[in-house]
């Protein structure tokens, strides 16, 4: 049985890894930290795990960390580098589910975190955790940066584009909408019930930190710099994701085609299911999955394909993608512990 830790427990991704890992038949949880819950039972703090877990919330600096084979980091943007070279001297393998090792550059990560990154050398050693694009590098990484779930909806929307040249790839716009749990577990006021119940506002309208990560990942599919617009949206619901991303082609193409190279790009992925040409992505569909659901359109009119992806934020957008990474990694079938139907309604 693999040892794994899971650092920061007590967030909506912390928690569902802890949930998916109880599942899974090759692991062993053996430490879960929390520095606001330490020394508190799981189940004082989260009651739906009651007779499935008996842990207790340690310290990350506690020693049951250093007995893992594998860490989860599921702690806040900029705090998780601090951990990670460790974890490393100690031949761990990490899997870091904040942004603090998908950008390649330290100066572009400065200019959109607003602070140095501590650790620029092993931004070059991280593998960015998309299996889709990256199947082969994960297999063999030390340290996985896992994507954030903007950039999973958008990247796997946009990537069959990249093999072909049939659209202008300097039109893009990704509309993205999230569920109100993408913006984590701790209190805000932009996240109460009477400030987003029955309200859908944009937000970080060209300055959201998840665009230079998509700008990144799809300019190297594409073999040359690509720059987009991305336009993120908090929705009143708890979870779910979904992306409508436009983009002006070059050559005149009915939608069904576009669907039938969608379906041939994807044919052997696992989690992305392509829909019938005329259906689109609904978050209904994957929520509590691990599934990207993609549905394709061509507007003949205006000379645009449009393709909506849908995901869980907190599976395939963060804890699920995690696991599908850890199998990756460990030799076990992707789809160990995954390969559950979304929860309808």
């Amino acid at each position: 049985m693999l040892k794994v830790a899971i650092a920061g427990a007590s967030g909506y991704t912390g928690v569902e890894l802890i949930r998916l890992l109880l599942k899974h038949p090759e692991i062993k949880i053996h430490a879960v930290t929390s520095e606001t819950w330490q020394g508190k039972p799981v189940t004082d703090v989260f009651p739906s795990l009651a007779d499935h877990i008996d842990d207790e919330f340690v310290s990350i600096d506690s020693s049951l960390l250093s007995e893992c084979d594998l860490v989860f980091l599921a702690l806040p943007h900029t705090t998780a580098m601090e951990k990670v070279p460790g974890f490393l001297k100690n031949n761990q393998r990490v899997i870091d589910l904040s942004a603090d090792f998908r950008l390649n550059s330290a100066e572009v990560f400065e200019q959109w975190y607003n602070v140095a990154h501590s650790q620029p050398d092993l931004l070059s050693e991280a593998v960015y955790g998309l299996p889709e694009i990256n199947r082969e590098k994960i297999k063999s990484a030390k340290l996985i940066a896992n994507p954030g779930c903007y950039p999973t909806s958008v990247l796997l929307a946009l990537a069959p584009l990249a093999t072909e040249d049939w659209a202008d790839l300097d039109s893009i716009i990704a509309d993205s909408k999230s569920g109100i749990s993408g913006a984590g577990r701790k209190a805000s006021l932009g996240t109460h019930f009477g400030e987003c119940n029955e309200a859908v506002s944009a937000y970080s309208l060209g300055t959201h930190r998840h665009t230079p990560e998509i700008e990144q990942h799809f300019s190297g599919l594409a073999g040359r710099e690509i720059r987009l617009t991305f336009s993120p949206h908090l929705m009143p619901m708890t979870r779910g994701l979904l992306s409508t991303v436009y983009v002006n082609l070059k050559k005149s193409m009915s939608a069904d085609e576009l669907a039938n190279h969608y379906r041939d790009y994807y044919r052997q992925e696992p989690f992305v299911r392509i829909l019938k040409t005329g259906t689109f992505a609904n978050t209904h569909h994957v929520k509590h999955s691990n599934y990207c659901d993609i549905g394709v359109q061509v507007d003949s009119r205006t000379g645009r394909a449009i393709i909506t992806s849908a995901i869980d934020n907190l599976i395939k957008g963060a804890s699920g993608q995690a696991v599908q990474n850890m199998n990756l990694l460990c030799g076990f079938d992707e789809t160990l512990g995954l390969d559950a139907p979304g929860l309808y309604p």
